[in-house]
């Protein structure tokens, strides 16, 4: 039976929530509104899963085995004050605290049921939420589950439909008062009921003033006020909490000086929306402002190019040529030339590439960068257009013109891959050599050193290579190519019978780069060699060069303070599936008290609720430099976020049926889609294995799916069955290789068949190196080294 139907037949708590009433909160001293938090209220996460874990101890709130998330924004707290672990130990609990304690773990119950009404909104989640609060009328936890509803069907922007069920939830909405009444007042004002918008928002800061919605509360306070007629109130209002600056308050505020006949500051304020911050949701909303408005000096030259570059930054291409052109037109003699270059480049991103090379044929006379920039532009255009003739002639002429410009570096780049693709070997690994020489301090002088390094050692040539690779340690030692070189010199020693170096190579690469591919491959290696003797003293000067791993090789975590006010209204709006507004508390909490503990407790929160891409992400900018670690130098829970068993029943089926690794499975689809079934990629492959819907049809026709559609693909188990049946049979066509399928997996079946042909490889490592299209050599090596990470944290599948 459905829970919704569990819950609809009983409605006298069959779930076992109970709930202490602590009676009425008593409120903090006030904090100044610029005090809050400086973004908005965060857009709904991606839907959650049926996978989605409570918390292992509720009785223990927010005590779990996962993992982490950068702080946010400094905000205030209920103690406003860091005290350490020490100290905390002994603190009284405030009374508002205990509450939000209780009714987290008397809702513990509702989470699963709120993650799916905020994932499908469908009818029967609705009614099932609310049978859950119709149960729990008078406690906290029915509180929050009426401020889910209400937050449903905002999101469904039902606006009439909010207000009921959030007018419920004020009686007992305790902390969560906050988020109960600025829904509420939203709601009041998306339905045209502007005077009830006013009285539920007009003493919000006083109120609730440790919200971090009290800068949000404003804008729509504002909003109202302007309706009412009150403009001048709402400049009052607004003026005070300006900064930091915010594209919403920022659009409000403008409007309310319009209104109130200021219209020089409606300009200003306006115009910096829209020239400044034009990828802003309130950008085009701002412009159309700002042509109500009566004698508004036109924008400098200066504004609108900053719009057309913030616009490029956020690759949004036409829009930028658009503006470029606009600029283009009314510009000076002098500014005219990198203007039209801007305009070409904007239109070749965009694909544009007859109109790009159109405005690059009148320009002329050029010299220096702007010159340089042009020949690499229509270098682009050629290559875009498979015309390489032209392409390698544009170089020839860059290389002439401007032999020291980076936009050279840039053109060589392309013609050594070029070149590459092409199987025109002698010419890429000359054109890599160029690079490195002409730029020995570019951003791809490593990487062009160890292409040329790499391809002299392919086409036989022992000796050389081994110089390479040792030049590429001694002059890139902190490149990404230095674990490349440090394996395959000690594989070249090998072969030279010469077992000490190779161990001293393998064990450098070991201890520098941990779980590295070529670290663990290095390892395994080195168990194929000989004993070495008991006094071997042989050192190489050549290894002291790798410098050691920065920022230390243990990282360490702190228990969040259970005490503090944001931490525990966090793990109260987890129970609700409310995982963004819990992040953002947690996020306050950090930037308020401290301590290392807010990314593992971030990550947490949405592993547990099935949004297992956001915590790995969460966790890679937390530490970064991961995979250079030790297991025991990392917390557990911060591996147990970056790999996580997700969907793992499903996974572990599928795999077993089709012969593979369930581990390998994890890997591939933690570089495919980081565990979100929902992912849809720019090909259209959608869900965990990244199918294409004509695949997943063919492969629905091979295990005889019945009344198999495309939508199916989001179904974890579904998308688990074709695409390790699918994996299997790229396993199976390429002999048993790993290697090859998961090349075959990422770039395509023929194309790996192509690169078979080129030549022949010692094994499938040299395969995976030589792999010509970096995006596809790196997936297949990331994959092999995270199926080592998860045999490593977890043991035998």
């Amino acid at each position: 039976m459905k829970w919704w139907a569990v819950m609809a037949a009983a409605l006298c708590g069959c779930f076992g929530a109970v709930v202490v009433s602590a009676g009425p909160l008593p409120q903090s001293a006030s904090t100044s509104p610029q005090s809050q938090a400086d973004t908005p209220p965060p857009k709904p996460a991606a839907p959650a899963t049926a996978s989605s874990k409570p918390r292992s101890k509720p009785s223990h709130p927010g005590k779990t085995q996962t993992s982490t998330a950068p702080a946010g924004n400094k905000s205030a707290s209920s103690s406003g004050t860091h005290h350490p672990a020490s100290a905390r130990k002994h603190r009284t609990i405030s009374p508002r605290v205990q509450r939000m304690r209780q009714a987290f773990v008397a809702s513990a119950s509702l989470r699963p049921m709120a993650q799916q009404l905020l994932q499908d909104r469908s009818l029967p989640a609705y009614t099932g939420v609310e049978a859950y609060a119709r149960s729990h009328a008078k406690e906290d936890a029915g509180a929050l589950a009426w401020l889910v509803v209400g937050y449903a069907r905002v999101l469904d922007r039902d606006y009439a439909k909010a207000i009921d069920p959030l007018t419920r939830a004020k009686v007992h909405a305790g902390d969560l008062g906050d988020y109960v009444a600025y829904y509420l007042g939203t709601s009041y004002l998306q339905t045209g009921r502007t005077a009830e918008a006013v009285s539920n928002l007009a003493d919000f800061a006083k109120a609730h003033p440790d919200s971090l919605l009290v800068r949000d509360a404003a804008v729509n306070y504002a909003d109202a006020l302007l309706l009412e007629g009150q403009a001048a109130e709402a400049v009052t209002l607004l003026e005070p909490i300006r900064l930091p600056l915010r594209s919403d308050l920022q659009f409000a505020l403008g409007r309310a000086y319009a209104a109130s006949g200021q219209t020089a500051k409606a300009a200003e304020t306006l115009g910096n929306i829209y020239y400044t911050m034009p990828a802003s949701a309130e950008a085009d909303a701002a412009y159309a402002e700002l042509k109500k408005l009566p004698s508004v000096a036109p924008p400098t030259e200066a504004l609108r190019k900053m719009r057309a570059d913030a616009l490029m930054n956020r690759k949004r291409y036409g829009e930028a040529a658009d503006e470029y052109r606009s600029l283009v037109n009314g510009a000076s003699t002098n500014d005219k030339p990198s203007l039209q270059l801007a305009l070409a480049d904007a239109l070749h991103r965009n694909g544009r590439n007859h109109d790009a090379k159109l405005v690059l044929a009148l320009l002329g006379g050029e010299s220096g960068e702007l010159n340089a920039q042009r020949l690499y532009l229509l270098g682009q255009i050629a290559w875009a257009a498979n015309d390489n003739a032209t392409f390698y002639s544009t170089v020839n002429e860059l290389r002439q013109a401007a032999p020291t410009s980076p936009w050279l570096e840039q053109a060589l780049l392309s013609a050594a891959n070029l070149h590459l693709v092409h199987r025109e070997y002698d010419q890429a690994l000359d054109t890599f050599r160029e690079i490195q020489q002409r730029f020995p301090n570019g951003a791809r002088a490593s990487y062009a050193h160890w292409k040329a390094a790499w391809l002299t050692f392919r086409q036989g040539r022992a000796q050389e290579a081994k110089k390479a690779f040792e030049e590429q340690i001694a002059l890139y030692p902190s490149g990404a190519e230095t674990p490349s070189a440090l394996y395959w010199r000690a594989r070249l020693a090998e072969e030279d019978n010469q077992p000490t170096m190779a161990r001293a190579f393998y064990q450098k690469l070991s201890d520098r780069y941990r779980n590295f591919y070529y670290a663990e491959l290095g390892r395994q290696r080195m168990k194929l060699l000989p004993p070495a003797a008991a006094d071997a003293t042989t050192e190489y000067a050549l290894l002291d060069r790798v410098p050691p791993l920065e920022g230390g090789t243990k990282v360490t975590a702190s228990e969040p303070p259970r005490d503090e006010l944001h931490v525990q209204k966090a793990e109260l709006l987890g129970n609700g599936g409310l995982v963004d507004f819990a992040v953002r508390e947690l996020q306050a909490a950090a930037a308020d008290a401290g301590g290392s503990w807010a990314p593992a407790e971030t990550a947490q929160l949405y592993d547990e609720t099935g949004h297992y891409d956001q915590a790995i992400e969460v966790m890679k900018h937390s530490a970064p430099n991961y995979f250079a670690l030790d297991i025991p130098d990392l917390p557990r829970k911060y591996w147990e976020a970056l790999f996580p068993k997700a969907f793992w029943n499903d996974l572990k089926r599928s795999s077993s049926a089709n012969g593979l690794d369930p581990y390998l499975v994890a890997s591939l689809i933690r570089q495919e889609s980081e565990f979100n079934p929902n992912a849809v990629s720019r090909a259209n492959a959608v869900g965990l294995m990244q199918l294409l819907p004509k695949t997943g049809k063919q492969v629905a026709k091979d295990v005889k799916l019945q009344r198999y559609n495309a939508s199916q693909l989001y179904t974890p188990a579904v998308n688990l069955e074709l695409g390790t049946r699918y994996f299997r049979g790229m396993v199976d066509k390429f002999g048993g290789s790993f290697e090859y399928a998961l090349a075959a997996y990422n770039a395509g079946s023929d194309r790996v068949e192509d690169w078979l042909n080129q030549g022949k490889y010692r094994d499938p490592q040299e395969f995976v190196e030589s792999i010509p299209f970096t995006e596809t050599r790196e997936y297949v090596q990331a994959i092999l080294r995270n199926a080592s990470m998860y045999k490593q944290l977890y043991g035998t599948p």
